[in-house]
């Protein structure tokens, strides 16, 4: 039971997370362009890594990847927008935009990941 409130915790507070982040980066830029959405994934991208790394480093208990990794980085980043704001463009005719976001989501998620587990082994 623990594991599922944990899971649930954690994904509650990333998913409000990513309401927030969405909605400053929204406010900051009037486009169709999913900015937001890009912003959560590569920083969700990066704390996974980070988390990950970490709880390698410091033997952490598997209930705090349960919590950081499954919970909040599942409810902070957003592949299901990111899927439906892709065929969103795509329904605008929108290529050039959808080559982009998918490129940046795709090369910098695994550069911020790789980026958060390698801060953390070589600090």
């Amino acid at each position: 039971m623990l594991k599922f409130l944990l899971i649930f915790g954690g994904g509650g507070l990333g998913s409000v997370c990513r309401y927030l982040v969405s909605q400053a980066i929204a406010r900051r830029f009037d486009t169709n362009f999913p900015w937001g959405t890009l912003t959560v994934n590569l920083l969700g991208s990066f704390a996974i890594g980070i988390f990950i790394a970490f709880g390698e480093r410091a033997g952490l208990n598997p209930f705090w990847s349960l919590l950081f990794v499954t919970g909040f980085c599942g409810g902070f980043t957003t592949f299901s927008s990111f899927a439906y704001e892709n065929n969103f463009l795509l329904s605008h005719e929108d290529y050039l935009a959808v080559f982009v976001y998918t490129f940046l989501s795709l090369f910098w998620g695994f550069a911020a990941t790789f980026l958060g587990i390698f801060l953390v082994k070589n600090i």
